[in-house]
Formats: structure tokens, C-alpha cells, sequence
């Protein structure tokens, strides 16, 4: 599907699957929604994106708990302002398998079904994914498999790509891998630096991470 955004998204992206129109409250699933556990290490804007679309009626979704491992970071605000208990899991001299099994306990209280890694800044561990077994989502700021790790849209800028964009998969213990479930492309512009590749970027990440949310409780 082809779409023509506004600013700051101004250029034509390409999404699959193809993504259709929003529901509405009266088109949702009857289902019960499905409860979210949301993970965050920098400003929250897919953690917004996913609240926002629940509040309007577009997500059969239940954000139970957002964890965050870095303090005073946008995320926990945005927690605020939709009401969203929020816990700090602070990653600092920990060991990952640890660190990991505290989130996991944090999961569990809060009753967590599903987990997104919307922007969450740590490499996991088989403690984490042997508890929620294919039932965590990433969304990766690149058309992956290329890309991977940090600095996703830099290295799309110091590749020469024409086109890069944004993945949804389902998260196993390689490094941005496991089944993939949505994609859009973005063009790179002549004139691009990392702040407005990404900016457009992030336009497409917040529409394909609601709509991978979507699919799992169909």
C-alpha cells in the first residue's frame, strides 16, 4: 500500500502487508484485550503511539505496565499522562540473565500476556524469552535483515541506500531476528541527516507496531 503523509513524513512509503483502515470502537474485536507489557529506554513515542490508538478506540489493547531502564527519560511522562503504572528496572551492575528475571517478575504481577519492545535499548536473554515463548514484538528502525543493531539509520546513511524503514518481528536471542510481521519502506532523501531520516522513519514505525499489536488478538 501506498500512502502519501504529511509532513514530517512527506514522501511515499510502501507498508506490508498492506494495512487498512483503523477500526473503530463499534468494528473492535469482542475479545477480551489483549494486556501489554511495554518496554522503553529513551522517549516513548512508539509507547505513546500504542496508548493513543487503545484511548481511541482503534486497539483491542490493555497497556498493563511500561518498564523503563533508564531514569527521567519522556517515557515515564507520557506513563503519566495515560494513567500506565510504570517501573524502573535499572540495568546498572546487573548481570543480563538477572536483570532479565526481575523484568520478568514485574511482567508476571502486572498479569502481562504480550511484550513490546518499543525502543527498548538492551539485548535479551533466553530468561526473558523462555517466559513469554514468541509472545514478544521490536520494532527496529531499518528494512531488516539489514541493519541491525544500533545506529540502524546512520549505517542506512553511510550505506548509500536508496530506501530503508521500519520492521516489526517477533523477537528471538539474535540480535534483531525472529519472524517478521510488518515493514515499511522509506525513501532516502538527498539532503537526509539521521534526525530527519529518522523522523519519517518513526511516522511508519507508530502505524505498523498498532497494527502488528492488532493482529495478535484477532
Amino acid at each position: 500500500m501506498t500512502a502519501n503523509l504529511t509532513s514530517p513524513d512527506s514522501s511515499p512509503s510502501l507498508i506490508s502487508p498492506n494495512i487498512s483502515r483503523p477500526q473503530t470502537v463499534d468494528s473492535l474485536p469482542t475479545s477480551s484485550p489483549v494486556k501489554l507489557g511495554v518496554m522503553a529506554s529513551g522517549s516513548g513515542s512508539n509507547f505513546e503511539a500504542i496508548a493513543s490508538a487503545i484511548a481511541n478506540g482503534q486497539l483491542n489493547a490493555q497497556i498493563s505496565v511500561l518498564i523503563y531502564n533508564n531514569p527521567g527519560i519522556k517515557a515515564l511522562a507520557r506513563a503519566e499522562k495515560y494513567g500506565i503504572p510504570a517501573v524502573l528496572h535499572n540495568h546498572q551492575h546487573k548481570k543480563r540473565e538477572d536483570f532479565d528475571q526481575q523484568i520478568v517478575q514485574t511482567l508476571r504481577q502486572y498479569e502481562v500476556e504480550w511484550v513490546v519492545m518499543a525502543g527498548w535499548m538492551r539485548v535479551v536473554t533466553q530468561v526473558l524469552l523462555d517466559a513469554f515463548p514468541n509472545r514478544i514484538l521490536n520494532i527496529h528502525p531499518s528494512l531488516l535483515p539489514s541493519f541491525k543493531g544500533v545506529r540502524a539509520v546512520e549505517q542506512a546513511l553511510e550505506a548509500g541506500v536508496k530506501i530503508t524503514g521500519c520492521t516489526v518481528h517477533v523477537v528471538s536471542l539474535d540480535v534483531d531476528s525472529g519472524p517478521i510481521l510488518f515493514q515499511a519502506a522509506v525513501p532516502v532523501l538527498p539532503d537526509d541527516t539521521p534526525e530527519t531520516l529518522h523522523g519519517r522513519i518513526q511516522v511508519q514505525e507508530h502505524r505498523i507496531l498498532v497494527e502488528a499489536i492488532a493482529l495478535i488478538n484477532c
